[in-house]
């Protein structure tokens, strides 16, 4: 049982050993979801950045509360009291650009891996006196934006089959990130390639520059001692 498995996993080599820790690390953190909540007032913007491979599903759940000025508790805001959610993908191309209620969901599919920003304000303009608000805000990235209870029931999928159905998608979701993560070393050794050969440039362009101040300074002075007949 649990002994027998300890030293079954003591025996594996060092590097199986650390590999298979690794994979199970990295499966644990498949499941990328973000929960949070923050104030803000009717004239004002949040915005998140959140860095996503390509061809991935983002899901952000939102509640906007609102300050009882008698009671001073947050309470669901009314009808009247939305968001405005604009979404900007790595390109600074808009992917969403619209008016929600005081409850809701946005979700988008990114089209290329980078830094996607995500920026929540207020459907309502009150620059003097506007209320404060709390917004909750949570963001699911990946196989966590699946409703695994919904797609049991719609595929009739057992336990099992179930749990082997999220690690399928948690392995998936793994290599887009390790596709994103290569992606960005290719990006890191372009520009740390470029810096190393303006820097040489400039190592080059120095010296040529006191190779010729000195040139000019020893023929100007040849000169002065010329002039003056000390040479």
């Amino acid at each position: 049982p649990a002994q027998s498995v300890s030293s079954s996993y003591a025996m594996m080599p060092p590097l199986r050993a650390a590999a298979l820790a690794m994979a199970v690390a990295m499966l644990m953190l498949a499941s990328s979801a973000q929960a949070l909540y923050f104030h803000i007032k009717e004239s004002e913007t949040r915005c998140f950045i959140e860095e996503v491979p390509d061809d991935t599903m983002v899901v952000g759940k939102y509640k906007v509360e609102k300050l009882d000025p008698s009671s001073r508790k947050y309470l669901l805001a009314d009808g009247q009291t939305g968001v405005h959610v604009t979404v900007r993908d790595a390109s600074k191309q808009v992917m969403i650009d619209k008016d929600f209620g005081a409850v809701g969901r946005f979700s988008f599919t990114t089209h290329e891996p980078g830094e996607h920003q995500i920026c929540l304000s207020t459907n309502t303009t009150r620059w003097f006196g506007g209320h404060q608000l709390r917004i909750h805000l949570q963001i699911d990235v990946g196989e966590s934006t699946n409703d695994y209870e919904a797609i049991a029931k719609a595929e009739k999928l057992n336990d099992l089959q179930l749990r082997v159905r999220q690690l399928n998608d948690q392995i998936a979701q793994i290599q887009k990130e390790q596709a994103y993560q290569r992606v960005r070393e290719a990006r890191f050794r372009h520009t740390s390639e470029s810096t190393n050969q303006r820097v040489l440039w400039w190592s080059v362009a120095q010296t040529l520059i006191l190779v010729l101040t000195g040139m000019w300074q020893l023929r100007h002075l040849k000169g002065f001692f010329e002039a003056k007949k000390l040479v």
